[in-house]
């Protein structure tokens, strides 16, 4: 009997190690890797060529836009992205319009995406203003919550300890993780309230106002809860050296605790942010150059645990309002994110084994995504081909995400996803979409997933 798919001259990322070896693939998992004299007969072959095959990556931090945000990015656009970057899976967060904070609007939003995605797509919630709903939005399959603690997004009351405990404690229960978007709303809204005030509305004075105390502050906030709940934690898009400290102390302390760097603020500095402009404006902000060492400090140690895009796509007149306040904030980055890390591969900062961990192993093991982040027989069939000698030029104009702008535009890398399978189904090929809308799959946290 004939098995769906093999792959033949692979140099496979197993065991932390790169094997010569072939892959047959049943089901969308992968049935045997093995030596090309051991492989089944197949429907379907192809010549990998030596090129390396990695796990199918993980973007655990990302905003698909669509229903009414649909104009700034949609699931078919956003999860094309993603394949083109290389990444086979994405976790979507849930400040949509509308919001997700409700097993309904869950619901709803898992029935639009199955039809357009092109990868694998979990899904975060916000918290509902009820409390005891939040089982029901964990069994209607949320990866996690995200907290937002910058502004009120959700139904929690971002201002009330008290309420937070309560989320916390849920959500442990669930069994599901919290992730947290970590600035002060109190610090932050009444340093831009006073700068506004006197008609500050330029870069500096964004700066100003997301200090890197703001973030401090909510991190140490947060953590004190967490020591008293000791639920899963995890910080989204770390930008500072103090609160990175913090995070690291938790950890020494043996809480829960996990976090997240992006590329714009391993690669972006306040120089660049000067230079590019509104363009590059992000939350929390690119930082001084100290900050960049000691995230790339962080990641080298261990205490930084994955890195994510946090893609962010919105039309360009929204990025290039005049005055500061009124620019959207978000930068592109399905499709930079593997390329820029391969860079330095090349270059001797990270190792092939550091991006499969923390592109893929480290985030399946966070967000609970069986059988994925890993090639072993039996596991999902998700894989990332990449080129590590492949030169070019980022070209936002090429993107296949909407926005088609980048601070990161004109850049020179060495490293690319040449081919991207999901559940066994090549879905992107040498530059081209060749699978059909809805072949990916909808992730549906703490449960075992069908991969095909």
């Amino acid at each position: 009997m004939a098995v769906d798919l093999i792959l033949t001259n692979v140099k496979a990322y197993i065991k932390k190690e790169i094997v010569n070896c072939s892959l047959a693939i049943e089901n969308g998992r992968f049935l045997k890797i093995c030596k090309a004299t051991n492989l089944p007969k197949a429907d379907a072959k192809y010549d990998l060529n030596e090129l390396l095959a990695l796990p199918g990556l993980i973007d655990a931090h990302v905003h698909l836009r669509d229903e009414g945000k649909a104009y700034k990015e949609d699931f078919y656009s956003g999860t094309a992205a993603a394949a083109a970057g290389g990444i086979t899976t994405v976790l979507d967060m849930p400040n949509n319009e509308p919001v997700t904070m409700s097993a309904e609007a869950l619901k709803a939003r898992m029935r639009e995406a199955e039809k357009r995605v092109l990868v694998n797509v979990g899904f975060f919630s916000e918290f509902p203003r009820d409390i005891d709903e939040i089982q029901q939005i964990v069994d209607q399959g949320a990866v996690a919550f995200k907290l937002f603690m910058a502004e009120q997004v959700g139904g929690l009351n971002i201002d009330d300890d008290e309420a937070l405990v309560r989320a916390f404690e849920t959500a442990k229960i669930a069994g599901v993780p919290v992730a947290v978007h970590a600035e002060d709303k109190t610090l932050l809204q009444n340093t831009a309230k006073t700068l506004k005030g006197k008609n500050k509305n330029d870069i500096n004075a964004f700066l100003q106002a997301h200090s890197e105390s703001v973030e401090e502050t909510a991190v140490r906030r947060v953590l004190k809860i967490v020591k008293q709940v000791r639920n899963r934690l995890h910080f989204c898009h770390v930008s500072t050296r103090k609160a990175l400290k913090a995070i690291t102390e938790a950890k020494r302390a043996v809480l829960p605790v996990t976090c997240e760097a992006t590329p714009h603020h391993l690669f972006l500095s306040i120089v660049d942010l000067k230079r590019l402009g509104a363009l590059a404006v992000t939350v929390p902000p690119v930082r001084e150059k100290n900050n960049l060492a000691a995230l790339w400090t962080g990641i080298r140690q261990g205490f930084v645990d994955i890195l994510a895009s946090d893609h962010a796509p919105h039309v360009l007149n929204e990025k290039t309002a005049e005055s500061i306040w009124h620019v959207k904030a978000g930068i592109v980055g399905l499709e930079t994110l593997l390329p820029l890390l391969l860079t330095e591969v090349k270059r001797g900062r990270l190792l092939i084994s550091d991006v499969v961990s923390l592109l893929a192993e480290k985030p399946t093991e966070i967000f609970g995504l069986k059988d994925r982040g890993v090639l072993k027989e039996g596991s999902c069939a998700d894989l990332t081909v990449v080129d590590l000698k492949r030169k070019f030029r980022i070209d936002a104009s090429e993107f296949f995400s909407k926005a088609k702008y980048s601070p990161f535009h004109g850049r020179l890398v060495e490293g690319k996803a040449v081919k991207t399978f999901v559940g066994g189904r090549l879905v992107f090929d040498e530059g081209e979409i060749v699978a059909d809308a809805g072949c990916g799959k909808i992730i549906r946290g703490n449960k075992r997933e069908v991969c095909c």
